[in-house]
């Protein structure tokens, strides 16, 4: 049996400026503090002698290791991102970067916004543009009504107010 896994897509190349901004800030943080930080400590601990039992120097090359690719991920998706930082031209639709206010048929309450892959958040109820409810979302008006298909089945909802 292969140990091969064909590579993860990476989903919709679409961000807004505020998830940009993190992205570029978590880059700035693991390239200009983190690793030079990380480096001194690994140089400290080769100057100690032998590095094939010292754990600080095994560690701090593993760190580096996870850092360098993090930044290479990062350096890579800013490129191939798109920044949304322009509401559509009509704003009584869904469309990317939207928060939308939905009711259920319970009378329950739900508010999501739709941005990139990168910016997934369950907290703060920020959903990908790939999900099946921000699929199912997009192009919608006001007060219609939307069928999301969910693990559990399907669920009916009714959009009630959308905010970009």
């Amino acid at each position: 049996m292969s140990r091969y896994r064909p590579p993860r897509s990476a989903g919709t190349p679409l961000i807004t400026a505020e998830g940009a901004q993190r992205l570029r800030d978590e880059l700035h943080e693991l390239w200009h503090v983190r690793r030079p930080a990380v480096t001194q400590a690994v140089s400290e601990a080769a100057a100690l002698g032998d590095r094939s039992e010292n754990a600080e120097y095994i560690y701090g090359k593993k760190m580096l290791r996870e850092i360098d690719s993090r930044v290479r991920f990062l350096r890579k998706r800013l490129e191939n991102l798109k920044v949304v930082d322009q509401p559509p031209s009509d704003p009584s639709k869904v469309f990317f970067s939207a928060t939308v206010e939905l009711e259920d048929e319970d009378g329950q309450s739900l508010t999501v916004r739709i941005v990139g892959p990168d910016e997934i958040d369950p907290k703060r109820q920020h959903i990908s543009i790939d999900s099946p409810m921000a699929r199912a979302l997009l192009g919608k008006a006001l007060d219609d009504e939307v069928v999301v298909q969910a693990p559990a089945g399907e669920r009916c909802y009714w959009i009630v107010a959308i905010r970009y």
